[in-house]
């Protein structure tokens, strides 16, 4: 299921839930554009990959966060990273342009959760082959942090080349 996907099934079950209806719960804190409750990344790694978010942020407009757990309850990844992202806010509302890049060393798992409006151009088969090309490689050789880290520029490239001269809208 898309992100687009789920925020329609949320819209559906909200109209019959009236005003009290929440947003979903997200299994971890938002504490900022990288969350690693699964300690695979380090201070001088972090402060990288936040710099690098940020400068995507400001260049494109595009809001993606980097999150790590230490597990996922029993949950598939696809469910969790919805969960995340809807829960998190992740990207503009008006546009749909969150992305998570989520990884779940203990259950073997990453995923890349899209907002509708980014996939055009960060299709399943792109969020696969970057997962399968640049993160998988690191991850096998136990390179979790090298796998975030390729990944995240892979990503990166991706949506710089889809939109180089989009600036966030105030």
């Amino acid at each position: 299921m898309t992100v687009r996907s789920a925020i329609l099934m949320g819209l559906m079950l909200l109209g019959g839930c009236g005003a009290d209806a929440q947003a979903p719960k997200a299994a971890m804190e938002l504490t900022g554009r990288v969350v690693d409750q699964a300690n695979l990344i380090d201070d001088g790694l972090e402060s990288q990959l936040t710099a690098r978010l940020l400068r995507l942020e400001r260049e494109t407009g595009v809001q993606m966060v980097i999150a790590t757990t230490p597990s996922l309850g029993g949950r598939t990844i696809k469910a969790y990273g919805l969960d995340l992202a809807n829960a998190w806010g992740v990207g503009s509302k008006a546009r749909n342009d969150g992305l998570v890049l989520l990884v779940a060393p203990v259950e073997r798992k990453v995923r890349i959760e899209v907002g509708y409006g980014l996939e055009a151009g960060m299709t399943n088969a792109l969020c696969d082959e970057i997962i399968q090309r640049s993160i998988v490689p690191h991850f096998r050789t136990g390179d979790m942090p090298g796998g975030i880290l390729t990944g995240t520029d892979a990503i990166i490239s991706a949506i710089a080349k889809q939109r180089p001269a989009q600036r966030k809208a105030a």
